[in-house]
């Protein structure tokens, strides 16, 4: 099929590749445009920009992707395929391709519709997740589906870990399911629609009201972005690896084994990074600090 791409992030860089290992013609490229990123402040191409460079591909960078609507329709494309572009795509570009646009989605729709859905089910403890190849409208990830796959979200396993997974299951999907997107009839989506509304730092600081089975969900949903966090005598602290474990201590206290106490059990914080400092263990931490009762800070 005769494709074109919306895509920005890593995680929209194996479905391209894929596309054209499997020989569709992947006419255009579009993805986020150049940003500065890092202490030096360079401008940097998207990893989607990059790969389709290497690939020889089209990129085109719009500020807004209804800038390309005269541009994708004169390419006669039979089909737009998205994955994580980070813009909406009015409907005129949706009805510039032969059978419209269709997007790849990590989670079980209608559940976690919208920007974070691989953070927001492992905040909410859900037992399963999955990937969904759905049919774009103009509502947010409203439009009825052509293909799922189901997995288990592992106990112990981060956003980071969960989304590479479903990367994977995600490109067998789309390969399998696009080429009969012109005869297939997606089913309307079934079920009490839940948002994955966007990430907020202030939301992993790490509270010990909250019991530690709560807290432990936050430190895997924030690894590797935005990272869960606490402040410890005024500098901050982030948790990279943790789990519960029972027992009980004084809520926001740090024992000597690394266990902080919650409303509900102790977390074992596993991995930590302190402020200007790498990752190490949080016995290692603890040993470096000279205060041998630590305690979180209030917020």
């Amino acid at each position: 099929m005769r494709v074109v791409y919306c895509g920005s992030p890593a995680d929209a860089v194996p479905p391209l590749v894929a596309l054209r290992e499997a020989g569709h013609d992947v006419a255009l490229v579009v993805t986020q445009p150049d940003r500065r990123r890092g202490r030096g402040g360079a401008l940097l191409a998207s990893p989607v920009k990059q790969a389709a460079t290497d690939l020889g591909i089209d990129v085109r960078t719009p500020a807004r992707a209804g800038e390309l609507v005269d541009e994708v329709r004169e390419l006669d494309a039979d089909v737009g395929v998205v994955v994580g572009f980070g813009q909406l795509l009015p409907p005129e570009l949706l009805d510039a391709t032969r059978h419209g646009f269709v997007n790849l989605h990590f989670s079980l729709l209608p559940r976690w519709r919208g920007a974070a859905p691989v953070e927001r089910a492992i905040l909410a403890g859900d037992a399963e997740t999955g990937v969904c190849l759905m049919r774009l409208e103009a509502g947010l990830d409203t439009g009825p589906v052509y293909a799922c796959e189901r997995t288990v979200i592992g106990d112990d396993e981060t956003a980071g870990q969960l989304r590479e997974r479903l990367v994977g299951l995600g490109v067998g999907v789309l390969v399998t399911a696009l080429s009969s997107v012109g005869q297939a009839h997606p089913a309307p989506q079934v079920g009490e629609p839940t948002y994955a509304k966007k990430l907020e730092v202030d939301e992993f600081r790490l509270d010990p009201d909250r019991p530690a089975a709560e807290l432990a969900r936050v430190v895997r949903a924030g690894n590797p972005r935005p990272g869960a966090w606490a402040v410890v005598h005024g500098r901050r602290l982030k948790v990279l690896r943790a789990h519960a474990v029972e027992g009980s201590s004084p809520r926001g206290a740090i024992e000597r084994d690394a266990h902080l106490g919650t409303a509900h059990g102790r977390l074992s914080l596993d991995e930590v990074q302190p402020e200007g400092r790498g990752a190490m263990s949080g016995a290692a931490w603890l040993a470096g600090l000279r205060d041998p009762a630590p305690a979180l800070d209030a917020p």
